[in-house]
């Protein structure tokens, strides 16, 4: 008996100075606020967005221009067939050097355009009659259009598309991980609400214990009772010591549970102070439902793969087309001793080369781009299967929550009716007890149904209020009842911020 008591004083001193730590009192919200602030699961989950506008930007990058620069210097110094005969040079001497510059745009259609300027100085022994030293310059401008295959912007921004679908995505997928959170911050914020009236149930049972042992130990020294009553007055006492101490440590990872969710990491106990919601719930069943299909955003995430599949789809169809592309271009040539009057040749005009064309390419049987084009028509088929059973068993999700909100819901009633019979039953066997028409085990055992239908009570609101967590995070309304929106500006800020 002494054992058990210098226990009690032991846990008793524990609270005590955890309570001297300080204590932090919480509202629910302000428990949602710090995890969607400080969780670090949303905080890791919000880098895939980021990743994704990455993704946006470097697949936009096909449209800048691109610019080529050349400088090339040549010198040849060989032998010719001149040697053998007379009146020609035997060596062929020649210094060659290219400074060229041009630009290259990608079109939204999928055609090219590029200009290129070329300059070209040459010096060579090549003879009488022939201009030994010179510039050659010209600037030429090019198209290329592909008329079916890779025609369009949807082909040409095939990657950017993609890349702005999976961003979708990736931010649905965001939600449901925040909606996962919120979901167990609010479960183990009415665990940790649970707790603590547990622990006050177990106090009060103890010293309810005490009072037995005290009241029974005056009878037994009156001489209504026999001597061992006592033992059994006492070992209720240590049964609810036991008790009280499994509440505390109960409280205790209870409590670490919600600061692990919530990042706090100073040792202070967390007061809730909200109280548990314990009025009926008016739920629409059809809405929820509608909602549900509606507002999931994992079924959303879904259909947006359904959607990126039949944009791939629309893109392998035009793959298996013919490439035959327009091409066109023009040229215009200097020539001359001086750079100055060789760039003026270029201006002028005065020597254009226009040319202008189709190219036709077909591979003979074009399995390739047919195989690719059946396989994306089989994701798109099988991506709406997926969201067809995502669907269904959203339904069965929200109908199966429904029917659990319904039953612990009823379940309140029942357990505060135990309640209050077994708090009556408990005062009536101890005034039984009082005059003799009831032993000490008796009023310890009703005492003992008392402590089971107050944990009953205290387990019914908490599974009430989880029940209807499940439900809103079920018909993916629960950010919306949190006030929370999501949008895509944190995981753009967190890709400004690395760049």
């Amino acid at each position: 008996m002494k054992r058990y008591i210098a226990t009690l004083l032991f846990v008793m001193a524990a609270v005590g100075q955890a309570s001297a730590q300080g204590e932090r009192q919480m509202t629910l919200k302000e428990a949602v606020k710090l995890a969607v602030e400080k969780n670090l699961d949303v905080q890791a989950e919000l880098y895939n967005p980021a990743s994704a506008e990455a993704d946006i930007n470097r697949f936009k990058g096909i449209y800048n221009p691109l610019l080529n620069l050349l400088a090339n210097y040549q010198y040849t110094n060989i032998e010719t067939a001149n040697k053998f005969t007379t009146g020609g040079q035997p060596i062929n001497r020649e210094e060659a050097v290219n400074y060229n510059a041009g630009v290259t745009q990608l079109l939204p259609s999928g055609g090219t355009v590029g200009a290129q300027f070329n300059n070209l100085w040459n010096s060579n022994n090549s003879g009488i009659g022939i201009t030994n030293d010179y510039f050659q310059s010209n600037l030429a401008l090019t198209f290329s259009q592909p008329l079916l295959q890779g025609f369009g912007r949807e082909v040409t921004e095939i990657n950017i598309s993609v890349a702005r679908l999976n961003k979708e995505g990736s931010l649905d997928q965001f939600k449901t991980k925040l909606m996962n959170i919120i979901s167990q911050v609010r479960t183990q914020y009415s665990l940790l609400y649970s707790a603590r009236e547990n622990l006050t149930v177990k106090k009060t049972s103890l010293e309810l214990a005490e009072t037995i042992l005290t009241n029974t130990r005056a009878q037994v020294k009156a001489g209504v009772l026999p001597a061992m009553e006592i033992l059994n007055a006492e070992f209720g006492v240590a049964t609810q010591q036991k008790n009280l101490i499994d509440a505390e440590r109960a409280l205790k990872d209870q409590t670490d549970a919600l600061r692990v969710l919530l990042q706090i990491h100073e040792l202070t106990d967390i007061i809730p102070t909200d109280t548990p919601y314990k009025d009926e719930l008016q739920i629409d069943e059809n809405g929820a439902l509608q909602r549900a299909l509606d507002e999931r955003p994992d079924l959303r995430q879904q259909r947006v793969t359904v959607r990126t599949n039949e944009l791939q789809e629309r893109v392998a169809r035009t793959q298996t087309l013919p490439n035959l592309a327009f091409t066109a271009g023009a040229a215009f040539y200097g020539f001359d001793r001086r750079y100055h009057r060789d760039i003026e040749g270029v201006g002028s005009g005065q020597f254009p080369v226009y040319n202008v064309g189709l190219q036709f390419t077909y591979p003979i049987g074009n399995d390739a781009a047919e195989n690719a084009y059946i396989k994306s028509k089989l994701l798109v088929e099988q991506s709406k299967t997926q969201v067809k059973s995502l669907e269904e068993s959203i339904t069965k999700d929200v109908r199966t929550a429904l029917r659990a909100v319904n039953s612990n819901y009823k379940q309140l009633e029942v357990t505060s009716r135990g309640r209050a019979y077994a708090e009556e039953v408990v005062q009536a066997y101890i005034k039984k007890q009082k005059v003799g028409l009831a032993t000490t085990k008796d009023v310890l055992d009703v005492l003992n149904n008392q402590v089971t239908a107050e944990g009953n009570q205290i387990q019914a609101v908490a599974d009430y209020n989880n029940a209807i967590t499940t439900l809103w995070a079920t018909t993916g309304e629960l950010l919306e009842k949190e006030g929370i929106r999501v949008t895509a500006e944190d995981a753009d800020q967190l890709y400004r911020k690395n760049r």
